[in-house]
């Protein structure tokens, strides 16, 4: 910068105003040393803080102009760039510290609120308990690795569960997944998460007692991609082939990879587009699993299905999916999140290159997030790798606190009631790895004489000299880093350390695996940056001959890169800013490499059980280098790591592995769908230890005492025409109204046509929400009259109607009758936003005395899951009373109520009315509030604001249609969705799907204002463009009878 010290002293001064920049203490440290560089400090340190890439590039253009008076003149508005940035970093740093503080304040207040309900002294049982041991609910945090012990293991595969045959689906949606010759570093899809689930598929098919393992991925038949991720089955060889015939595989036993096709077919797709596409996956993943379940029933000699012990969704997408298909199926669910959305968000805001919502417009953040919000309110257990992800990333979330977990899990224990609440079981289980192939060589284990290199008859790996030919001197130690180019895997510091420690350099030579690349220019803008950064530092630091970057290398020939390692008596390292888990670094410990690893996530797990290396700050250049050089010179420190983590390595085995999860998984609370439920095959009496089985079997108990006639069972239930409510006022809703149980011998019988919707060619699914039951009889009445143009009573219609709103079933009758429709005109009726299912009776209308509506009581046992019931009904009206006492006073100075209670006729529905909309916080606050207080629940905003209906987490009108898939066979390919412009706050579950849409124009268009303006993430992220979609979404905008008839035409429903 020679000539320019008027910007040197430019940003000294900025460095010494502004203490919102970043690395202040190492600016202080160069300054000290002498070396000290404004411009150089804010070309590598701060604008690489900002990943600003095209402006470092800028900088190094503008520097290198030979007219003075222009170089002057843009390395001054380079300058106020930088400034700039700095500012909006401080900013955007600010505005996170407040959101921060709101947040912490919030969980004060619900753990507080959650204590009041819970008053029982329990201080005790509390205190008994820490943080370190969440992750096992009762392990020692001395434990090197929290695990079940074997003495559960031998006792767990003792129990009836072993000896029957287990059926688990895994999920993992996004990337490129098969069996053999696995693409890894293709992509940012592509990548360790691709190998684990494909290790873990394959490791379970093998366990005793697992009859069958399906992976469900996206089946892709694209150009750009090879053939084979278009098959739509793949069968996974098993881990030991000699043993899997002892494991008594039926016809369609063993692992499979299954290919479900949703989204464009001739598309691959990244994860973050892949979010309104997910319920076509759903209903395609319900499909084969019925299926599938029905043929392993029968291959058992059973006479029920084989249904899934467990549903295992992987990352956020598979996550959201995996509770769909749970609560579709009634089945558990189990979480892995690999990496979490709040805490990619939070790198990326300290970065300050983009603000939250540049984030989430980038990466849909959001969205992810609540994907892994609704995950932590269905799921039995959360898998996770490391402690670190349960206490530094879990506990970002609302739905999981560690002191209120903590508090239920004492109460557990002590069998005192939980008051609806529920937290999933956080356990720690490491990711496996299969060992039974790799035995350490002679050479690799003490190197091989100078004379003797020769004296192997076996050829060594192609990769080895693909390799080698980088290298002047190819015998010395090689350090290894096996990672995409990602700038959070941190290689650019890698290399700088090593270009800048010349012993390091003296000693050793340096391999770069980045993945495979043809062309730079042809990789994405961020990892061709990195790359790019890292051969500009070869060449800044003279590294020609001692630096390895191959373009190419198969999955297959990655054991051989780390063999020819630790044949070099190398170094494996992980540098990465933060790592979730780090399986390279068990691979790497499997080979005989010691490590070199991040202090920040689960290298620190890893280290404690092998202690096979070394820890450092990856932020700090010289340790990395410093740890590097002692293990590479220190042979003595060389052995002794490398002996501990051939050792120790057998911890990670997948078999190892595979027992633990088993174990986790039987112990959950077993669901099927109970219309099919042999009562006689009831599980076993829960354990003691399973938190899950406990504070259900506490809900459910405290519930059946509280609501009086449910001990009689819900179809047993009569509504009247004046329903008393909670504090004892009445509620005018229709004349008389008989509502009883759908008969299970109706179900049963051979040629029974009830109901009526088994026989229908296409159902009409009418989901169009108005802010009035005035307005929605109007267009409901339309929709009848364009599906009954040509019924008669000799030739029933072959459309048939199912009516899903937010009313009640009261309601629902009432406007009937207004209407001059009858009951029996309609196949079904979804109730209070889909936590009721009524159908018409077949024979009220020859009889009176008949009920006029049977209500689907195995539907409610299907959503009873985590549903808080009164407990949950205290807690939002004290949550309705704070908002009341905000509002405006009247003329007395009393506050006007904003929000008044409603009965909603429904044990499964709180239902509350809204006077002014705008008074009340919006749907996303009071799910916040819900799951700070760990109680699992859907608030659905309905009638354009005016009503609120807090219903089971499992329950919804998507899932309820799912549910009629499911119980009656309804083909959702034969099912058209009306829904208008907007609507309720679940109106993006009505999308997707394979079923078709028909948006009705000009319908519900103040539902976008007054519910919809302030979501956690735009509809335009979840929810289809008719544009994209003829074939399955059309928009009608003449909203008669005979534009509907039209627009339904264009569906292919010929009426």
């Amino acid at each position: 910068m020679a000539g320019n010290d008027w910007i040197n002293s430019y940003l000294e001064a900025i460095l010494d105003v502004d203490t919102g920049i970043n690395d202040q203490k190492s600016s202080l440290l160069l300054r000290e040393r002498g070396r000290f560089s404004p411009a150089q400090y804010f070309v590598d340190e701060v604008i690489t803080g900002f990943n600003e890439t095209d402006l470092h590039r800028s900088w190094v253009r503008a520097s290198s102009i030979r007219n003075s008076e222009e170089r002057n003149t843009r390395l001054e508005n380079m300058c106020w760039r930088i400034w700039t940035l700095a500012r909006r970093k401080k900013h955007i740093e600010t505005e996170e510290a407040q959101r921060k503080t709101k947040r912490h304040q919030e969980r004060e207040n619900a753990r507080r609120e959650a204590a009041a309900d819970m008053s029982e002294d329990l201080s005790e049982g509390e205190k008994g308990d820490s943080l370190g041991d969440i992750s096992s609910h009762g392990d020692s945090a001395r434990m090197r690795m929290p695990r079940v012990g074997s003495t559960d293991l031998m006792a767990n595969l003792a129990s009836p569960h072993a000896n029957k045959k287990l059926y688990l689906v895994l999920i993992s949606l996004h990337g490129l997944i098969r069996g053999e010759n696995m693409e890894l570093g293709r992509d940012s899809d592509t990548g360790g998460q691709v190998k684990y689930v494909v290790e873990l598929a394959r490791a379970l098919g093998s366990m005793p007692g697992v009859y069958r393992v399906d992976l469900l991925t996206r089946q892709v038949v694209a150009p750009d991609v090879d053939w084979t991720y278009g098959e739509p089955i793949e069968m996974l060889n098993p881990l030991n082939p000699e043993s899997s015939s002892a494991n008594d595989t039926g016809e369609s036993g063993g692992a499979y990879i299954i290919r479900i096709p949703f989204g464009p077919k001739d598309k691959y797709l990244s994860k973050e587009v892949l979010w309104p596409h997910i319920p076509e996956f759903v209903d395609g993943a319900l499909a084969h699993i019925i299926q599938m379940s029905k043929v392993l029933g029968k291959q058992i000699g059973s006479d029920q299905p084989l249904w899934p012990i467990a549903i295992h969704g992987h990352y956020a997408d598979a996550g959201n999916s995996a509770a769909l298909l749970s609560g579709a199926l009634n089945v558990p669910m189990i979480f892995t999140g690999h990496s979490l959305g709040r805490d990619k968000l939070e790198q990326l805001l300290k970065q300050g290159r983009q603000t939250r919502e540049e984030i989430n417009s980038t990466y849909k953040i959001m969205r992810r997030i609540e994907a892994e919000e609704i995950t932590l309110d269905v799921s039995e257990v959360i898998v996770t790798s490391t402690k670190q992800e349960i206490e530094e990333q879990w506990r970002l979330y609302d739905g999981f606190d560690p002191v209120l977990e903590r508090k239920l899990r004492a109460r557990i224990k002590r069998n005192v009631n939980c008051f609806g609440r529920f937290m999933p079981r956080m356990v720690v289980i490491p990711p496996g790895m299969e060992f039974r192939n790799v035995v350490p060589q002679e050479g690799d284990i003490d190197g091989e004489a100078e004379g003797n290199e020769n004296s192997s008859g076996t050829p060594d790996p192609s990769i080895w000299s693909e390799i080698m030919r980088f290298f002047t001197n190819p015998r010395k130690p090689m350090i290894l880093a096996l990672a995409r180019p990602d700038p959070k895997k941190n290689l650019i510091t890698l290399v700088k350390a090593f270009g800048e420690c010349r012993p390091l350099r003296d000693l050793a030579n340096l391999i770069l695996i980045m993945g495979n690349r043809d062309v730079i220019d042809d990789m994405s803008s961020t990892n061709s940056s990195v790359l790019l950064s890292i051969l500009k530092l070869i060449d800044k630091y003279d590294l020609y001959g001692q630096v390895a970057y191959p373009k190419h290398h198969k999955q297959s020939e990655v054991t051989d890169i780390y063999r020819l390692a630790a044949k070099s008596k190398g170094v494996f390292i992980n540098p990465a800013f933060i790592e979730p888990f780090g399986l390279t670094l068990i691979e790497a410990a499997a080979r005989g490499l010691p490590i070199v690893a991040t202090k920040n996530g689960g290298p620190v797990d890893i280290h404690r059980v092998l202690d096979n290396g070394l820890l450092v700050d990856p932020h700090d250049q010289k340790s990395i280098a410093d740890a590097l050089l002692k293990l590479v010179a220190d042979k003595q420190l060389w052995a002794r790591c490398r002996d501990n983590g051939l050792k120790n390595i057998h911890l990670y085995s997948w078999p190892e592995h595979c027992r633990t999860y088993l174990a986790r998984v039987t112990n959950c609370r077993q669901r099927h769908p109970q219309w099919q439920r042999n009562e006689a095959n009831d599980s076993e009496p829960d354990s003691p230890g399973s938190s899950l089985r406990d504070i259900q079997d506490l809900s459910l108990g405290l519930k059946m005492s509280l609501d009086g006639e449910r001990n009689e069972g819900i179809g047993s239930l009569v509504m009247k025409g004046q329903e008393a409510t909670a504090d004892g006022k009445s509620q005018v809703t229709s004349s008389p109204l008989k509502v009883a149980a759908a008969n299970e011998s109706m179900e049963k019988s051979e040629n029974c046509k009830f109901p009526a919707l088994r026989t229908r060619k296409f159902i009409l699914f009418i989901a169009v929400d108005c802010d009035s039951v005035a307005s929605g009889l109007e267009i409901t009445k339309t929709i009848y009259d364009a599906a009954a143009a040509t019924t008669t009573d000799s030739q029933p219609s072959s459309v048939g109607l199912i009516l899903a709103t937010s009313w009640s079933v009261s309601e629902i009758n009432c406007a009937l009758d207004k209407a001059g429709l009858k009951s029996s005109q309609f196949d079904a009726f979804i109730c209070n936003s889909g936590s009721e299912i009524y159908y018409p009776s077949p024979s009220w209308e020859q009889s009176s005395s008949e009920s006029q509506y049977m209500i689907d009581s195995y539907y409610q046992a299907h959503i009873e899951y985590r549903w808080g019931g009164e407990s949950l009904k205290n807690t939002l009206v004290r949550w309705a009373a704070s908002v009341n006492d905000g509002s405006p006073k009247d003329s007395n100075n009393n506050p006007e109520p904003v929000i008044t209670g409603l009965d909603s006729g429904s044990s499964h529905c709180h239902g509350f009315g809204v006077t002014d909309p705008s008074l009340v916080p919006p749907f996303k606050e009071l799910r916040k509030l819900m799951r700070n207080q760990a109680l699992r629940c859907s608030a659905v905003y309905c009638k354009e604001g005016g009503r609120i209906n807090v219903i089971p987490v499992l329950a919804s009108r998507a899932q309820a249609l799912r549910y009629l898939y499911v119980r009656w066979g309804v083909e959702l390919s034969k099912v058209v969705v009306l829904v208008g412009e907007s609507g309720d706050s679940d109106y993006e579950g009505l999308f997707g799907g394979l079923h078709k849409t028909l948006i009705l124009k000009g319908k519900c268009c103040d539902a976008a204002t007054k519910i919809h303006t302030n979501r956690s993430y735009p509809l335009e992220h979840v929810v289809l463009r008719p544009a994209d979609h003829p074939e399955k979404l059309v928009e009608c905008s003449n909203c008669d009878r005979d534009g509907i008839k039209a627009a339904l035409g264009k569906l292919g429903v010929k009426i």
